[in-house]
């Protein structure tokens, strides 16, 4: 065999071994990018879902006040106090970007509620009525659901966050702009119970 046969068939070897690694990098890059996209989509499913769960609570406390307005007319700064609460949280539209200033507003409301709550137990006539009884277990289904939620929320944004930060597939996380997210965590001062004054 001549040289010029020999060094033809060396380049075509390794164009061969080329386009195939070429091929092999790609096919890398495109089952990761799909895999952090569907990962990322699950954890902005899981937060629309949350703000889902906070907004059956919030469309819940219009009728609360009402039947507390009924019985409990001198507590007139508590009803206030829950009005604008749920005022304030539901001005604030839930992404990935704003999510403690989201959840510090959701915690008003849920101290605001608490007081509305408590209320109930100063008046046996209200305590005792119908409407404010199912509200009342509405409400609390209702926290479940928010806490299942946001739970569910954090295991997504871990299963994303996990994606986008391992190797190597935080190479292409890094070039297309796909940025870890924030998970739900307890409120400052959750930890104390809050305090309830009649």
């Amino acid at each position: 065999m001549k040289k010029s046969n020999v060094a033809l068939i060396v380049l075509a070897v390794v164009a061969v071994f080329f386009v195939i690694g070429t091929i092999g990098i790609l096919g890398w890059a495109k089952v990761t990018y799909n895999g952090m996209i569907g990962v990322q989509e699950e954890a902005s499913t899981a937060l629309a879902n949350v703000q889902s769960a906070y907004q059956r609570r919030a469309d819940l406390i219009p009728n609360l006040v009402e039947v507390v307005k009924g019985y409990a007319t001198h507590e007139k700064e508590t009803l206030e106090g829950v009005v604008n609460a749920r005022s304030k949280a539901t001005s604030i539209t839930l992404n990935a970007e704003n999510i403690k200033e989201y959840q510090q507003a959701q915690g008003e409301l849920s101290n605001a509620l608490g007081r509305l709550i408590a209320i109930g137990e100063a008046y046996p006539d209200l305590k005792a009525n119908e409407n404010f009884r199912e509200l009342q277990v509405q409400l609390e289904g209702t926290e479940n659901r928010i806490n299942v939620e946001r739970n569910n929320f954090n295991k997504a944004v871990q299963a994303y966050n996990i994606k986008v930060r391992s190797f190597p597939n935080n190479l292409l996380a890094g070039f297309f702009g796909f940025e870890t997210m924030d998970k739900f965590e307890a409120a400052a001062g959750s930890e104390n119970a809050p305090k309830v004054e009649f």
